[in-house]
């Protein structure tokens, strides 16, 4: 989508104060996603191969949609603006998988495997980082490290152990 369409969309209506949030990894307590998978799996399986070269940094739905909440009445832009938002810190799916089995103590072995080894229809990026300096320095926020909300995340679901 172009800016200028998001802009104005055609229809002479000037979008102020709208922002767009990209954001990646997302998991939460409700839904389907890679946390309820590894949990799921980890009950099931003695062990499990799960991809170490991608990086990035897991999402809780329930922080972004504290920090959205926390920043809409903040927002004053005459054009559209795009910020980035995912949890602290950097790992791999890999890292992210051993943690969960860590946490709620599964006694399940996660095996590195390389992407080639595990395709799938959508071509995924090694690296996968956001800089989430603009939307810190915008709206003045602090946002939580992704182990902390991990924990947040399977303690309400029961799984912390």
């Amino acid at each position: 989508m172009s800016s200028n369409l998001l802009e104005n969309n055609n229809d002479g209506r000037l979008y102020k104060n709208f922002i767009i949030i990209r954001t990646s990894w997302v998991y939460s307590s409700f839904g389907a996603h890679f946390v309820k998978t590894m949990i799921r799996l980890g009950k099931e399986k003695e062990q499990l191969g799960v991809i170490f070269d991608q990086v990035g940094t897991p999402t809780y739905a329930r922080d972004l949609a504290k920090t959205i909440l926390d920043i809409l009445p903040k927002i004053e832009n005459d054009k559209v603006e795009i910020y980035n938002y995912s949890n602290e810190g950097v790992l791999s799916w890999y890292d992210f998988a051993k943690e969960i089995m860590r946490m709620a103590k599964l006694d399940c072995t996660i095996n590195p495997i390389e992407t080639k080894a595990y395709p799938t229809p959508a071509k995924r990026p090694h690296y996968s980082l956001l800089n989430k300096g603009k939307i810190k320095e915008a709206f003045g926020i602090t946002i939580p490290y992704w182990k902390d909300s991990l924990d947040a995340c399977l303690t309400i679901m029961g799984e912390r152990k």
